[in-house]
């Protein structure tokens, strides 16, 4: 495989984060093929000088993006794009943002364990009353203009405690790879238009029943239980829906 910049672990950048980038730009540039498999989180690891925790949030990134698959017990293998189906993803807001000299910014609003409402029971299958849920949620501003508001929870493990460096970027992928003993495999996306609550209205400082998109997210393991779910709320004025046919952009 082609070596590329080393990992800057004085970046800003998360590392995670990097490296997720460094593999996406293998798969996309045909280093790596479908099917073929990832290097192992213990070759990635002793490469890049990293810990094998975040070598796994890296990889759990790209599965939830659809464009590598675990098998358990054989490996990480990358997906082959799905040209029947169309994948949606919000333009990358990041990168507009540049473009215009701006700076984007995400902020946690709160991080608390939860115990289980209806709600969450039948998004996680659940029947027990006394099971517990991280949950986090975040709002991302630029320039102090509030553009998306977002909640996640993932299954609370006891032995998995909760780390500072999360909290500045509670990414669901991330936030599973870290309190899970599962390996998440696979993601469904579901978006919506929908009008404004008045709490979101509220947090993202716009007027209730506003038009807004709604993408919710469930991360599975092997066995399709589910590991995560996510409810993500878009400003309808300030973001666009961009169609792509699998993962492969075309310029």
């Amino acid at each position: 495989m082609q070596e590329a910049a080393s990992i800057d672990k004085n970046s800003v950048v998360p590392i995670y984060y990097q490296l997720a980038k460094w593999l996406e730009a293998q798969i996309r540039n045909g280093e790596l093929k479908p099917g073929e498999a990832l290097p192992t989180e213990t070759d990635l690891a002793a490469r890049f000088e990293i810990s094998r925790m975040t070598v796994r949030r890296a990889i759990s990134e790209l599965v939830a993006a659809g464009m590598v698959y675990a098998q358990q017990g054989k490996g990480t293998f990358v997906a082959s794009p799905k040209l029947d189906d169309i994948v949606f993803e919000m333009s990358n807001f990041n990168e507009d943002v540049k473009q215009r000299g701006l700076q984007v910014k995400t902020t946690l609003l709160e991080a608390r364990i939860v115990r289980a409402d209806e709600e969450l029971k039948e998004k996680f299958g659940v029947n027990d009353d006394n099971a517990r849920f991280l949950y986090f949620r975040t709002v991302t501003t630029a320039e102090e203009e509030r553009l998306a508001y977002e909640k996640k929870y993932t299954i609370y493990t006891k032995s998995k405690p909760i780390l500072e460096a999360e909290l500045k970027d509670p990414t669901l992928p991330g936030l599973i790879s870290a309190h899970s003993d599962s390996m998440p495999v696979s993601s469904k996306k579901v978006l919506q238009v929908a009008n404004s609550s008045k709490e979101e209205a509220s947090v993202l400082g716009i007027s209730r029943n506003a038009p807004v998109f709604v993408i919710e997210q469930t991360v599975y393991d092997p066995d399709l239980r589910p590991l995560g779910w996510s409810r993500s709320v878009y400003r309808g004025d300030r973001y666009k829906l961009t169609f792509y046919d699998g993962w492969f952009k075309k310029e």
